[in-house]
């Protein structure tokens, strides 16, 4: 028997790595791909032959019995509505990263699946790359020693997306840098640790880069067709900067979508008594070996994290074990997301 399945949002997630996995996975039926946008939505049927029907109105799919799973691919502050919705109507979900806009959202929509007796999955895709899958046994295993902290930089030279747009509209996405890239980085480093918990954060959040929209000067923009710096709001963090303490290791960061030194970094260092490593995001990691002073750099293939991402959670919804993406194991990554907000908002260290 096919899952069969309705994916509501046909923007650029749901094109870049959603539909891809599709085309490739096995005993599934796309029955309804949606969109407000009704061209958005055609154009994914007209490159995928397998989309049966494309609609407008999510609830025309949430009203079809015979679609048991939702894939939610929205703009982020369409999550909750979505979700709850879907899970009220006795569907199984993917969420697309973040849960939501905030933490007490997120916890509601984990409250509603549990009601619900339904499989509620959030798109950390990072939890399936392989990279991080091996971080996560090599410590597991004591590789490293003691991980007494992880700095982590996710830095870009101008690159604020959609400006304008969503993304800068905190009303919309939630926020900036923090949440968009930050989610990613912050959940696999909680997730290598051992699902930590938090004991207190501070960070500092900055919006400094485009204050003047119109003058904002940039070199690309990712999301650009969704800029709108004549009537548009930009009230997001473009920089941000903080310490976290956790249960296992302590972890310190900047984030910048702009910042005005024309080098991108993305990586994370693990620090470890008795071996460390760098990982480069979306790529690979280097051991650094503290008795032997060698650099080892482990060769292996990277699969499409989004294909077995998407396999595994159908395989979750036929047996009912949850796996690693399961919402009740990213919650913390929400709170810890929200508490740096809130930190910053503050100006002062958050205690948990």
């Amino acid at each position: 028997m096919s899952t069969v399945i309705a994916v509501v949002g046909c923007g650029r997630i749901a094109n870049n790595a959603h539909f891809p996995a599709f085309e490739k996975m096995k005993d599934i039926r796309i029955k309804y791909a949606c969109d407000l946008i009704i061209e958005k939505a055609e154009k994914v049927k007209e490159k995928y032959s397998f989309v049966e029907n494309v609609i407008t109105d999510y609830k025309v799919a949430l009203n079809d019995p015979e679609v048991e799973v939702v894939f939610v691919l929205t703009p982020n502050y369409a999550h909750y509505e979505v979700t709850m919705a879907a899970l009220k109507a006795g569907k199984h979900v993917m969420c697309e990263k973040p849960v939501t806009v905030n933490y007490e959202l997120s916890c509601e929509m984990a409250e509603e699946a549990e009601k619900q007796g339904k499989i509620l999955n959030i798109g950390v895709c990072n939890r399936f790359n392989k990279s991080i899958e091996m971080l996560e046994e090599l410590n597991r295993q004591g590789r490293f020693g003691n991980i007494y902290h992880i700095y982590c930089s996710f830095r870009c030279f101008r690159s604020i997306p959609g400006l304008g747009g969503a993304f800068t509209t905190k009303a919309q996405s939630g926020g900036g840098v923090l949440i968009d890239w930050g989610v990613h980085f912050f959940d696999l480093i909680l997730y290598i640790l051992g699902n930590a918990k938090l004991k207190n954060v501070t960070c500092d959040a900055y919006n400094e880069m485009a204050k003047d929209m119109k003058s904002y000067k940039y070199q690309n923009m990712w999301a650009e067709d969704t800029k709108d710096v004549e009537n548009g709001v930009n009230d997001v963090d473009d920089y941000i900067s903080g310490y976290i303490r956790t249960d296992k290791a302590s972890i310190s960061f900047n984030g910048a979508w702009a910042q005005n030194i024309n080098q991108n970094e993305m990586f994370i260092d693990f620090l470890g008594d008795k071996a460390g490593a760098r990982l480069t995001y979306g790529g690979k990691f280097e051991i650094y070996d503290g008795e032997t002073l060698e650099t080892i750099k482990p060769e292996y293939d990277i699969p499409n994290m989004y294909l077995r991402e998407d396999n595994a959670f159908i395989e979750s919804i036929k047996t009912g074990v949850k796996n690693r993406n399961h919402i009740s194991n990213i919650l913390e990554t929400m709170k810890l997301l929200d508490t740096l907000y809130k930190s910053a908002e503050k100006g002062a260290e958050i205690q948990l």
